[in-house]
């Protein structure tokens, strides 16, 4: 439906949101609601080890901190080089962080890798217990990152944001 840019006034005098008018009548702006909202990213930790860079549940049976020390100094390294980059575009997003399984209170610590680490941006906290999530909001820029749980302990994932 096409309508003169003239009616604008008219509906906002009756009531109707810009927004809901610039719906009806104008087309579509590939990818402009997209840009504005943040994007949700979802990860999921198990005893560990984050599952979706290292392509699935590894089923570590490390049930404590001291536990998965040990393990990721002999498997870390090695999987950290078969795992897959996270790679996203600039922008806003939010960091969807699941404790699916590990008996203990777990975090989440962004930040940027290298001299990264002074000049982009950072966000990290605490307090997922078993079966919860939390969110991280954060605006990422261009930049290498890693992101990791200090209280898992994970391995130091890499984010690519290009």
């Amino acid at each position: 439906m096409s309508m003169s840019p003239l009616l604008l006034p008219r509906f906002l005098m009756a009531g109707m949101s810009l927004l809901t008018f610039l719906a009806l009548t104008a087309a579509p702006v590939p990818g402009a609601a997209e840009e504005a909202l943040p994007r949700i990213i979802e990860l999921h930790q198990t005893a560990c080890q984050f599952v979706e860079p290292e392509g699935g549940d590894q089923k570590f049976s490390a049930n404590t901190f001291d536990a998965c020390e040990v393990l990721n100094e002999k498997s870390g390294e090695a999987r950290l080089s078969k795992a897959a980059p996270l790679k996203l575009a600039p922008g806003a997003y939010t960091f969807r962080v699941y404790n699916d399984d590990v008996p203990y209170v777990l975090g989440f610590w962004l930040r940027g890798s290298g001299l990264g680490r002074v000049t982009l941006p950072s966000v990290s906290g605490g307090g997922i217990e078993a079966g919860q999530f939390r969110e991280y909001a954060i605006d990422l820029r261009a930049g290498e990152y890693r992101y990791s749980c200090p209280l898992n302990p994970t391995p130091a994932y890499i984010l690519q944001v290009e």
